[in-house]
């Protein structure tokens, strides 16, 4: 007589579904902790800087967002402002990005949309690798190279466009090469593979699908490229040039080797010299020894905190929206 088949289910382990919930419960309680360490760290940052900062803004004879002194030797008479700093700081840095936005793109379009692929590779590699690159390598390059070489270029400016605020003449020699001019140049090549990476990767999400109905309306290869690739990746681009200006904001120390003059800017000149807020920071480092003076050049790296987190947090807004589109 055949066996009866057996219409029962399966028994299931109880234990191991409970395993799974606790295993669960525990991953997402690490990851919750592990993204609320980096909120609180920022937290912290701020608040650390603001604490040590609001006695010797409380102790300022000038007015810290208008004044163009930084004069912290006398504890007992602080006159300290960051308005050349801010003028500084944001003229190189967007020139950098002024510079450094056409020519990453550029690259990024070619590696993804002209360049074979036995080239795209290794040329994509080598632009990666310029990120390595220290910071004090880009400095001295830039001050015993780069300045002879462009100041013909800063002459002719000067003299055929010196009627436009940004070309006239500035606190510094052209010939000296310390200006925001040169270094603005050399930043943008310090955030050129910030760029090119972020740009690269979001034009090789463009949807083969788009290309390909572009193609079969006829549409040449640069059409294609301004139809499809540069529409899609328009956030993507806007998010990469937002983390270079960041990357700008906060270079120290090549700004520092190229901008030494020590002299005040105040013109809105690229031939200006003087300091951003980092390496007016890095300059008198080795001065820190009484609390107000040093709490002095804290406001100052407050702000330039502030505006990086700003500058960043909207580079992350432009990738949600790319992301979210």
């Amino acid at each position: 007589m055949p066996s009866e088949l057996s219409t029962e289910p399966a028994p299931t382990s109880r234990g191991s579904k409970g395993h799974s919930k606790n295993a669960e419960l525990i991953f997402r309680s690490l990851a919750t902790a592990a993204g609320a360490t980096i909120v609180a760290a920022i937290a912290l940052i701020a608040l650390f800087l603001l604490i040590r900062a609001v006695p010797s803004i409380g102790a300022n004879e000038a007015n810290f967002f208008t004044s163009a002194e930084f004069k912290t030797t006398d504890a007992a008479h602080l006159r300290f402002g960051i308005r050349d700093l801010f003028m500084v700081t944001v003229l190189s840095s967007l020139f950098a990005l002024v510079i450094a936005v056409p020519i990453g793109v550029g690259i990024a379009l070619f590696l993804t949309q002209y360049a074979p692929k036995v080239l795209a590779r290794p040329f994509s590699i080598l632009v990666d690798l310029l990120a390595a690159v220290p910071s004090i390598v880009f400095g001295l390059w830039g001050y015993l190279v780069l300045a002879q070489k462009l100041e013909p270029f800063q002459r002719f400016l000067n003299d055929n466009l010196g009627w436009f605020f940004l070309f006239k003449s500035g606190n510094v020699s052209i010939g000296g090469g310390g200006t925001i001019f040169t270094a603005g140049v050399v930043l943008a090549v310090m955030i050129l593979p910030i760029i090119t990476s972020v740009s690269r990767e979001v034009f090789h999400l463009t949807p083969r699908a788009h290309i390909e109905a572009a193609q079969a309306l006829g549409a040449t290869k640069w059409e294609v490229v301004r139809m499809t690739v540069l529409p899609y990746g328009r956030s993507g681009v806007i998010a990469g040039s937002m983390l270079g200006l960041g990357r700008a904001l906060g270079e120290t120390i090549a700004v520092l080797v190229v901008l030494r003059t020590a002299q005040q800017a105040g013109h809105w000149s690229l031939f200006d010299g003087g300091y951003t807020f980092a390496s007016k920071i890095a300059s008198a480092a080795s001065e820190f020894s009484q609390a107000l003076p040093t709490g002095a050049y804290i406001a100052a790296g407050f702000v330039l905190f502030v505006l990086t987190f700003v500058v960043n947090a909207l580079a992350r807004i432009a990738a949600g929206g790319k992301v979210n589109g």
